[in-house]
C-alpha cells in the first residue's frame, strides 16, 4: 500500500527531472459555469504529460545493477515518453513497445529521447507479452505504466502539487476529477488529496466505451471492457483498470462518470480559446465532464486534471476548427 510518506518521498527524489506545472483558473469561465474551475495543467510537463512522475519515480529507485540491464515499457505513448526520458537522465537503455496506431507525434517523443520503439498491432498482440518477452531474452526491467508501488507515487506527487497550489490560491476544493485509465494517476492524488484535503469529493473520468474504471466502481470489482469500442482518447484504451491502482481508487472513495468524444472534442476547443493550452484527446476527458455539464459547478471549487497534449497537428487542427 503506498502512503503519504511515499509520495512525498517521490517527490523529493524526482524533483529535478520533473516541472510544477500551474493551476489555471479563467474568470469568464468561471462566470458561465457559476463556480470556480482550477485545471491542472499536466499537457505543460516535461514530455507533454503527467507521465514522466511515475516513470522518474520508478526508474530513480533502480539499483546500479539493474540500470544495467536496461528497462523496458509497453505504452501508447505517454509513459513510452515518460520512461524513454527517465532512462535518459539516468542513463539507462530503453526499449518501448508502442502500438503502430499511436499518434505519431507520441512515437517521434519517444524516439527523440533516444529510446528503442518496438511497435506492434494492437488488435492482434499482446503489448505485455511482447514487453515480458523483451525482458526474459535481454534481462531488461519492466516498467509498467500503473501497477507498481513507485509509479503510483510518483504521480500522487501531482496531488501534492494541487493542494498546496489551492492553498495559495485560497481555493477549498469541493471535488476533484481525473481522466483515468489504468487508475496510476488517480491512485496516486486520490491518497495525496484525501490525506491533504479530506473534504475533498473524488471523481475519474472516462471516455464512453472504456469506462470500465466507472463499472468497476459501481460494482466493487474489476471488471472488463469487451472489445468493439471505439474513441479517439488512445490514451485511454484499457479494457480493465490496474488491480493494486483498483483497490486504492475504491477505498479512498472515488465515483465515476463517462464523456462522448463530441464532449472531448467541445472541451479541447475551450482548452485551447479560453486557456490558451493543447490538450490531447484523452487528456480532456475530466474537463469535458465539467463543461458538458455532467458535473454540476455551481457554488463550487472544482480541479480537474489535463493530463496530456501530445496530439497529432492535423488531428489537433481538425477538432478546433470543426467548432
Amino acid at each position: 500500500m503506498v502512503e503519504l510518506e511515499d509520495i512525498e518521498a517521490a517527490a523529493k527524489r524526482i524533483g529535478p527531472l520533473i516541472t510544477r506545472t500551474p493551476l489555471l483558473e479563467n474568470p469568464a469561465v468561471n462566470e458561465r459555469l457559476q463556480g470556480r474551475l482550477l485545471i491542472k495543467a499536466e499537457n505543460l510537463q516535461k514530455t507533454g504529460s503527467f507521465k514522466i512522475r511515475g516513470a522518474s519515480s520508478r526508474i530513480s529507485k533502480l539499483s546500479d545493477a539493474e540500470r544495467a540491464r536496461g528497462v523496458v515499457a509497453f505504452s501508447s505513448g505517454n509513459h513510452a515518453q515518460g520512461v524513454a526520458l527517465a532512462a535518459k537522465h539516468f542513463g539507462v537503455a530503453a526499449t518501448i513497445v508502442m502500438p503502430e496506431d499511436a499518434p505519431i507525434a507520441k512515437i517521434a517523443g519517444t524516439r527523440s529521447h533516444g529510446a528503442n520503439v518496438v511497435l506492434y498491432d494492437r488488435a492482434r498482440e499482446s503489448r505485455e507479452e511482447i514487453a515480458q518477452n523483451i525482458a526474459n531474452e535481454t534481462g531488461a526491467i519492466l516498467v509498467p505504466p500503473f501497477e507498481d508501488a513507485f509509479i503510483i507515487a510518483g504521480q500522487g506527487s501531482c496531488g501534492l502539487e494541487i493542494a498546496a497550489q489551492a492553498k495559495q490560491m485560497k481555493a477549498e476544493l469541493d471535488l476533484f476529477i481525473t481522466p483515468t485509465s489504468g487508475g496510476g494517476l488517480a491512485s496516486g492524488c486520490g491518497i495525496a488529496l484525501k490525506a491533504l484535503s479530506p473534504a475533498t469529493a473524488l471523481m475519474v473520468a472516462e471516455p464512453e466505451g472504456f469506462d470500465d474504471m466507472m463499472h468497476s466502481l459501481a460494482r466493487g470489482e474489476r471488471c472488463h471492457i469487451e472489445a468493439g469500442a471505439k474513441s479517439i482518447c488512445d490514451a485511454l484504451l484499457l479494457p480493465t483498470p490496474g488491480e493494486k491502482a483498483f483497490s486504492i481508487i475504491k477505498s479512498v472513495g472515488y465515483s465515476g462518470l463517462a464523456v462522448s468524444d463530441q464532449e472531448v472534442c467541445a472541451a479541447m476547443r475551450v482548452a485551447f480559446s479560453d486557456y490558451k493550452i493543447v490538450v490531447e484527446p484523452g487528456g480532456a476527458v475530466a474537463l469535458a465532464a465539467v463543461l458538458s455539464g455532467k458535473v454540476d459547478i455551481k457554488g463550487k471549487t472544482v480541479c480537474v486534471i489535463t493530463t496530456g497534449g501530445n496530439v497529432d497537428a492535423k488531428m489537433f487542427s481538425e477538432i478546433i476548427t470543426a467548432g
